[in-house]
């Protein structure tokens, strides 16, 4: 494991900007003319604490521009309502989409944050005539708000996950269906027996990926092995009080497999 001392900047991951956008991604900036390949995703995509993420990697084993379009906190909320980053991906001769996580988008029963999609912002009187009322005045983030309703209301928090799930998938598909059958989608499954307190009762399942698939021109499903998820976060660089934060994001060994998994579709395709 590799890390400095509290406080102490480590990774410099030269935050940029496209055109007007109000996002910040993981840098260096590239120019967007030519052939080049966009990354969009969320934090695993941007892949904080890591020297070089499966953007950078794939890039070696290509020999082509992958541009690291993740964005930290990013759901589809963020990833939707930006429009320079629809046109740089249309830009792309491929783009790889992240299948982001469910809860970070606003819906029918929460609003959340416009860029740091994680962020709970309030509820809706549709939440609270459905969980009676419940007090949501310490919640700050959607995990916590999942979690929270999962575990006070199963009965319930089942239809809120039937609409979020569907929602995602609406929204997932309206987003395919601008990058014209030119993007991959990127599931990067949770391990099976992450139970608990920290699991996600929200997550991606095999049947939401199953109903998107026809808008991607392929669809690369990585289940990280046990040997990568055992390296945690080998190889990492972070400050020691962030490692908590570290501890729950995919180290170098799983984004060497995700990379590994999209070369051959990502090859595959721009030979077409």
């Amino acid at each position: 494991m590799a890390f400095e001392g509290p406080g102490t900047a480590v990774l410099d991951y030269a935050p940029c900007r496209y055109g007007h956008s109000r996002l910040i991604f993981r840098g260096p900036k590239r120019r967007l003319t030519g052939r080049f390949v966009a990354a969009i995703g969320g934090s695993e995509t941007y892949g904080k604490y890591v020297p070089r993420p499966y953007p950078a990697l794939l890039e070696a084993r290509l020999g082509l521009p992958v541009v690291n379009f993740g964005c930290m906190y990013a759901g589809l909320e963020a990833i939707l309502e930006e429009p320079e980053l629809t046109a740089a991906a249309s830009a792309a001769c491929l783009s790889i989409v992240q299948a982001v996580g469910v809860p970070n988008m606003s819906n029918a029963y929460y609003a959340v944050h416009p860029r740091r999609n994680d962020r709970f912002v309030r509820a809706t009187p549709a939440l609270e005539r459905l969980f009676g009322g419940i007090d949501t005045t310490e919640v700050h983030f959607t995990r916590h708000l999942v979690s929270l309703l999962a575990r006070t209301a199963p009965e319930r928090f089942a239809v809120l996950a039937e609409d979020l799930r569907r929602t995602w998938v609406a929204r997932m598909t309206g987003f395919l269906g601008r990058l014209n059958g030119r993007a991959i989608l990127l599931w990067v499954e949770a391990p099976e027996g992450t139970g608990g307190a920290g699991a996600d009762p929200l997550a991606v399942d095999a049947a939401m990926i199953g109903e998107v698939a026809p808008h991607a021109a392929a669809v690369v499903q990585v289940r990280p092995s046990v040997t990568a998820r055992l390296a945690g976060t080998d190889g990492m660089v972070f400050p020691a009080l962030e490692s908590a934060a570290a501890a729950g994001l995919p180290g170098p060994a799983v984004h060497a497999e995700i990379a590994a998994a999209l070369a051959p579709a990502v090859e595959a395709l721009l030979r077409t």
